[in-house]
């Protein structure tokens, strides 16, 4: 499905709750924290002190203050000296933890292989795969070739026909630019070229980068760079690329021919309305581009020939507010995934998509054939198209299902059971699930990576024309204190657990586990991984999350993290993390809040926590973290509030209205100075985000912005959690200055004995998703554990 992820105030990481209608506010003492916790170290020398320069702002009557405006401007060297002396005053902090930091590291990187690797996926006569090898941080693409058509575990002891070859090296990237960041990376059609965008500095304007695959080297070419996506033609030689403009807003759409230079590179579209941006893509077959125009709630398509590049675009239909569509082909037919097919909006009162089709020549009639209408059950959330059958991505009732129905489909099927579905067995609750890359049209075998908060990464091999499905590998975790690292099976080649379903219906089956894949469950017996239901502020149920340690947690005694998203309509990622091991095993429960706002049971459960309604998102998480200390799940003080990018609105604003909630909080590239941000729309995705959070321009939007800005509702003279924020210099997406506003103003209006335990860190090279491999990465999650340690004083419980 197309999206506009790229575009987005969110993480990688991007990806459940409910609560207490006329529950108090839970609060620890109301003496300052730093005296009550003499334990505590703080540096001796007092926190960094910004200048302050006086600014006054007067919207729809409304007068602010703002004397910390001036950081907008990066280039001013007073900033760059502000967050150099954040960044030591963070290090002296956090001096006292060198050691427990090195254990942390330790542990973490004890659970990592020496060397990481993913099963081959075949595409054509070639075998991809990624690999990252010893001692390295990233990973490489490589590729063999393989003109047999057979598994990839056979190949293994045929001696292998061809040599492996690399196709992409990280790491040899990360040498040259002192960083890496890859956008995205395109094979042509014939395997000779690999087109890939790449950001040198990690202010997400990428290069544009193309490499023939048969010599290995890079084709010389001008420079590009604001490349966002890319599409090839079947000539593979053809490529399609957007193109950003100043505000990061991918507008416009290129045409050029690889074994040139680029100097007769071709515009053949532009999207002029600065509310939306510009995706391309191939439907799966590789007969059409398709150039995708999207804003956050409406989107139109335009089609190309891909055997004839250079004809003219067809539009499927003229953009309607609040109506979207998303296609693929199958044998002469668009099969298009919309909220709205004219013949048929009577039938569904809610929100979901209908599947429907049009012969290729009628792609511009005002109705489509439809094949499935959704109804209050089963809801149809993206589409994977294959030669012999379609997988379609469904939730129920907030669960995810996948489902493969033969190809070609009938029409007007009126329940999903009358397509006669093979429902994908997946394991029980709280599972994710994420798509291979699956490139190969004509294949029978659909990938995916199963994942849950106690089950590690499962890679499963579903053979739609058997209906059999693999394990094909698992990574296995480490349990409690073990110092050995265990790999990934099968690492001797073998296939754990080749399993067909049993007679049940489709209904029995309910997208669930067959009860003999018991292994997908290995952690579970040391891990406990819970779903409760909170009643919020208005009696919403919101979905919760809660893991915990069944030896090391102790019920009211123990610390714990919430964490939230709760944007975009992205589902908070609860996929398998062995780094979190480190915090279980020392007692610590871990908790995730599916606020309004997020992905949920149903698309309304994105828009019930948008602009006017963003309060919702607020409440459900503050009521979350109520239920954890009120059902003992932690310690009355001793819980933390984690948000990142856009998700650190709530636990900033849960502070600002109930500071002695949360004893700590760890604000990640945080979208806190909300009303600023939106007001100015010169900054990248602001335009595009008033559909999200919306436009201060008119006063309804503006007041309802200002009631829960973080930066502009921060309490004066009030004992504040420790916090610690981090920032990137250039990030794009969320400026350097949101974060070093609000630390500044945190310190300016709060009790100054408690702001002495908020640190700033500042990352001076890399942009919004930061930077590092995989050891690198143990290296900052252990600097955020080793503070929450730290502030709760949970030193030796382990």
């Amino acid at each position: 499905m197309t999206t506009i992820s790229l575009l987005r105030r969110t993480t990688k990481s991007s990806p459940t709750i409910s609560s207490l209608l006329s529950l108090a506010i839970s609060s620890f003492s109301t003496q300052c924290f730093v005296r009550r916790t003499a334990s505590l170290s703080v540096p001796t020398e007092a926190p960094p002190a910004p200048k302050k320069i006086p600014f006054t702002v007067s919207t729809h009557g409304i007068t602010r203050q703002d004397p910390y405006r001036w950081m907008k401007n990066t280039e001013d060297t007073d900033f760059a000296d502000y967050v150099q002396r954040e960044n030591a005053y963070a290090q002296a902090f956090m001096a006292d933890t060198e050691a427990l930091r090195r254990d942390l590291v330790s542990e973490m990187k004890t659970r990592i292989p020496e060397e990481i690797f993913t099963p081959p996926e075949r595409w054509g006569p070639w075998l991809y795969r990624q690999y990252i090898p010893k001692g390295k941080e990233y990973p490489l693409l490589c590729r063999r070739l393989d003109k047999v058509e057979t598994n990839w575990l056979s190949g293994l002891f045929r001696g292998g026909e061809e040599e492996e070859e690399v196709v992409l090296d990280w790491n040899q990237i990360a040498e040259q630019y002192g960083y890496v960041h890859i956008g995205v990376c395109r094979v042509s059609p014939d395997h000779n070229y690999l087109a890939y965008t790449v950001d040198p500095e990690g202010g997400e304007r990428f290069l544009l980068q193309i490499k023939d695959l048969r010599t290995g080297l890079l084709v010389p070419r001008l420079e590009v760079d604001g490349v966002v996506s890319l599409a090839w033609a079947l000539d593979g030689v053809t490529l399609f690329y957007t193109v950003a403009d100043e505000c990061q807003r991918p507008h416009r759409v290129v045409v050029t021919n690889v074994e040139s230079d680029g100097r007769d590179d071709t515009v053949v579209f532009t999207e002029k309305d600065s509310s939306f941006c510009v995706d391309i893509t191939t439907t799966k077959d590789g007969k059409f581009v398709t150039i995708n125009s999207n804003s956050r709630t409406s989107s139109e398509v335009y089609i190309v020939n891909a055997d004839k590049p250079m004809a003219n675009l067809r539009r499927t239909r003229e953009r309607v507010p609040g109506v979207q569509c998303f296609l693929e082909h199958h044998n002469g037919f668009f099969y298009i995934l919309t909220n709205s097919p004219s013949n048929a909006t009577s039938e569904w009162s809610g929100e979901g998509y209908y599947l429907t089709r049009c012969l290729v020549e009628e792609l511009e009639a005002s109705d489509w054939q439809i094949v499935f209408c959704p109804n209050d059950e089963v809801l149809i959330q993206d589409m994977d198209m294959f030669n012999d059958y379609l997988v379609l991505f469904l939730n129920k009732n907030g669960f995810p299902m996948l489902c493969s129905i033969d190809m070609p489909v009938k029409a007007n099927m009126k329940h999903m059971d009358d397509l006669n579905p093979w429902y994908f067995p997946l394991p029980p609750d709280q599972c994710s699930v994420a798509p291979g890359s699956n490139h190969n049209f004509q294949s029978s075998i659909y990938r995916v990576v199963l994942s849950s908060p106690v089950m590690p990464d499962t890679i499963v091999d579903y053979d739609v024309s058997r209906r059999l499905f693999s394990i094909v590998q698992q990574e296995r975790g480490v349990i409690g204190n073990s110092d050995s690292s265990t790999p990934w099976y099968p690492a001797d080649g073998s296939i754990e657990n080749r399993c067909q379903l049993d007679d049940r219906t489709s209904e029995e089956q309910d997208g669930q586990l067959d009860s003999r894949m018991h292994k997908w469950e290995g952690l579970s017996d040391a891990y406990v991984c819970e779903r409760q239901e909170v009643s919020s502020h208005d009696g919403v149920e919101v979905p919760l999350t809660i893991l915990y340690s069944r030896e090391a947690s102790k019920k009211s005694e123990s610390p714990g993290m919430l964490i939230c998203y709760g944007a975009y309509g992205e589902a908070l990622d609860k996929s398998w993390c062995t780094n979190r091991l480190s915090m279980l095993d020392r007692g610590w429960v871990i908790a995730f809040a599916d606020v309004r706002g997020g992905g949920g049971r149903d698309f309304s459960w994105h828009k019930s926590g948008t602009g006017s309604l963003k309060q919702s998102s607020i409440q459900d998480f503050i009521h979350s973290a109520n239920y954890l200390i009120e059902k003992g799940y932690v310690h009355r003080h001793h819980l933390a509030a984690i948000g990142y990018s856009a998700g650190a609105i709530l636990p900033a604003a849960a502070m600002n209205m109930h500071p002695s909630l949360f004893r700590a909080a760890i604000l990640k590239v945080p979208f806190v100075d909300v009303l600023n941000t939106l007001s100015d729309s010169k900054l990248p995705l602001t335009l595009l985000d008033h559909e999200e959070f919306g436009n201060p321009d008119i006063q309804t939007d503006f007041r309802s912005i200002l009631s829960y800005s973080p930066y502009d509702n921060i309490r004066r003279d009030v004992c504040y959690p420790s916090m610690h924020v981090t920032t990137s210099f250039h990030d794009s997406r969320v400026g350097v200055w949101e974060g070093a506003k609000w630390v500044a103003k945190i310190r300016e209006s709060t009790c100054e004995d408690c702001s002495r335990a908020v640190i700033l860190r500042t990352n001076m090279n890399g942009g919004h998703f930061g930077e590092g491999g995989r050891y690198a990465q143990c290296e900052e999650t252990a600097f955020d554990y080793a503070f929450l340690i730290k502030i709760m004083g949970h030193h030796n419980n382990r």
